[in-house]
């Protein structure tokens, strides 16, 4: 006989129902009023014809405006029990008005206006019933209050008609109750069946948009919350900072010690980032990349101030069971509306910030700025242009002469493109390859400059070497590798005269596929060389699995190396490291003759550099080809 409110979803619903059917239960109640009011005109006093239905009907239309009001609320659970409860104390009261008013008025008029109370009582209070399905205590005390009075009050009057009513309805009242029942747990059923299902959904929804290892939204969750907060910052005329943040460092750590150890060091990340964070949200991106939105970002100094403290953070050691972990963090940030309008646009420039971060401010934080936008329609232009370029004419290549400073004889070249566009001009290389890297054309540039790489090189006499660059996408696809197996056999050049350059970034790739790669160029007789050692993060593990046959020092480590002890020792060890793998090292970027006596003194034996000579015509290098092939053809050293 009371409203239940231990199921907050069941007790909305229930509200929800409720306020559907009152309009119509007041409409059959006082229709039915006043049918029964017009039949007594006359034969009753106008205080019970006129005055109480007036009054009734003043009551149920304040409901009826009550309820008409609130239709479209969506209340909480504490205001839905409220209202039901004082709709069961109200159901009471109404009931028992409309009961007495009904009984004042049997005295009055013949057996047909006595028969039309009785029909009145049943047949609205049927009704009722209905209309008050969905709250059971209601419908129970209405039925109490008037059934209970009507059959007493007609089965004491002993009149057969009036009884066989009485029981009549008590029978049928009985049976509606069962059926009003049978009804609401059917519907209490199909509430906590939907509240059940939506439970289950949410909670598909939440583990589709997290990420299971760290605990933070996912990728999924990370575009769907950036997409509602642009919304809300256009909305509101404010700010939106993105920060995309990649470790530095954690792929050699996954090496060394396994995945399961980087699985945990990716949970140390989230939760330091997660501990660091007030106002903005992280989250995990894939991989070593984590994303940080934040709706109300500071001035753009402080801006840069608070990712690289979080980077700061994020870059402390971390210690393990396994052993103290070191690595770094790189931040690219965008901020709306500045440089960027759509979500689209955010990710991209924060992307493309942390590209620059990662490349000369590794561990630091880098904001996009209108530097980064114009490099990007210079980057875009260019990348048209290449995209429609004839790359047979318009490619070509100079050779850097490779020096064994111990005798100071020729070793061999190293081929380096030149792009020479008719719309563009000249084009250095180090702005059109990591261009058509991006751009995923990058092996369209590759066969022509090695056909023409060995077509040059098939003039030198033996045993001059041939050192040329491959991308990491030449490497990655098993058609690419078999076109420069191809373009090889077909060359006339002999392959064990060639050595093929990879950078250390490649093996970061699939690097199972890099692997097959150079064990099947390696088949070949081609020389496998690692290029630009010790920028990136190769792992000794990854070393020993590829089929190398020389190391390249990169010149940040020999610029200044005399004046330098840090990067003395760095060459030093390198050296050692090559030696003690059996392969040999050629140290590139070599300029000035201090620095070339520094590398006599570390032992070092192989070189290139501006310090013997700037790149070559492949003219000018077959020239100097045949002349280190006579006895006095030696470069001073």
């Amino acid at each position: 006989m009371t409203v239940q409110g231990d199921n907050a979803e069941l007790v909305k619903a229930q509200y929800r129902a409720f306020t559907r059917q009152m309009p119509m239960m007041y409409f059959i109640l006082l229709s039915s009023t006043w049918a029964l009011a017009l039949t007594h005109m006359g034969l009753a006093p106008h205080w019970l014809t006129l005055g109480v239905p007036s009054v009734l009907s003043l009551g149920c239309l304040l409901r009826v405006t009550f309820w008409f009001r609130t239709r479209n609320v969506d209340p909480s659970p504490a205001l839905a029990h409220a209202a039901l409860q004082r709709t069961n104390r109200l159901a009471g009261g109404i009931a028992v008005a409309f009961t007495l008013w009904s009984f004042a008025l049997v005295p009055y008029g013949d057996a047909y206006t006595r028969s039309h109370v009785a029909f009145y009582m049943a047949i609205t209070v049927i009704s009722c019933i209905f209309c008050l399905m969905y709250v059971r205590s209601a419908a129970f005390i209405v039925t109490l209050v008037v059934n209970g009075a009507f059959i007493a009050f007609f089965v004491s009057t002993a009149q057969p008609t009036f009884v066989a009513m009485a029981i009549n309805i008590a029978l049928v009242c009985a049976g509606m109750m069962s059926i009003l029942l049978t009804n609401y747990r059917n519907f209490e059923t199909m509430v906590v069946s939907k509240q059940r299902s939506d439970a289950l959904s949410d909670e598909n929804f939440r583990l589709a948009n997290l990420d299971s290892l760290t605990a933070l939204g996912n990728r999924r969750a990370f575009f769907a919350k950036l997409e509602a907060e642009l919304e809300k910052a256009r909305v509101g005329g404010r700010r939106l900072a993105l920060g995309v943040i990649d470790l530095d460092g954690f792929k050699p750590v996954n090496d060394l010690y396994g995945h399961s150890v980087g699985d945990r060091l990716l949970v140390n990340v989230a939760k330091r980032l997660s501990e660091t964070l007030k106002a903005s949200t992280a989250f995990r991106l894939g991989g070593d990349e984590f994303a940080i939105i934040a709706p109300f970002p500071p001035e753009n100094d402080q801006l840069v101030a608070n990712a690289n403290t979080i980077a700061a953070r994020l870059g402390e050691p971390y210690q393990m069971p396994e052993g103290i972990v070191h690595i770094s963090a790189s931040m690219g940030i965008a901020v709306f509306p500045d440089l960027a309008l759509s979500c689209e646009e955010l990710f991209d420039r924060a992307d493309y910030a942390l590209y620059h971060a990662k490349k000369r401010q590794r561990g630091g934080a880098v904001l996009f700025n209108a530097d980064h936008e114009n490099k990007i329609n210079v980057d875009a232009r260019i990348e048209s242009v290449l995209k429609q370029a004839d790359l047979d004419a318009e490619l070509s290549l100079v050779f850097q002469p490779i020096i064994d400073i111990t005798d100071g004889s020729l070793i061999g070249f190293e081929a380096l493109a030149r792009w020479d566009s008719p719309t563009l001009g000249r084009v250095p290389p180090t702005r059109f390859i990591p261009i058509a890297e991006r751009a995923g054309m990058v092996c369209a540039l590759t066969r022509p400059l090695l056909r023409k790489a060995l077509a040059a090189a098939r003039t030198w006499d033996s045993p001059l070497r041939l050192a040329f660059n491959l991308s990491a996408h030449d490497l990655n696809a098993y058609d690419a590798v078999l076109a420069i197996v191809g373009i090889i056999n077909g060359s006339g050049f002999d392959p064990q005269r060639l050595d093929l350059e990879i950078t250390e970034t490649a093996l970061t790739h699939d690097f199972a596929q890099i692997t097959h790669a150079v064990e099947t160029l390696r088949r070949l007789g081609c020389g496998i060389s690692l290029d630009d050692f010790g920028t990136g993060y190769s792992s000794l593990t990854r070393l020993h699995a590829l089929p190398l046959t020389k190391l390249k020092i990169d010149r940040s480590f020999v610029t200044d190396l005399h004046q330098k002890p840090s990067s003395y020792k760095i060459v030093k060890s390198l050296l050692a490291l090559s030696a003690d793998m059996g392969l040999d090292c050629v140290i590139e970027g070599v300029e000035t003759k201090e620095e070339l006596a520094a590398l006599k003194t570390l032992g070092g034996s192989q070189v290139q550099g501006y310090v013997f000579s700037l790149p070559l015509t492949a003219e000018a290098a077959g020239a100097l080809a045949a002349q280190s092939a006579r006895p006095l053809g030696k470069f001073a050293v």
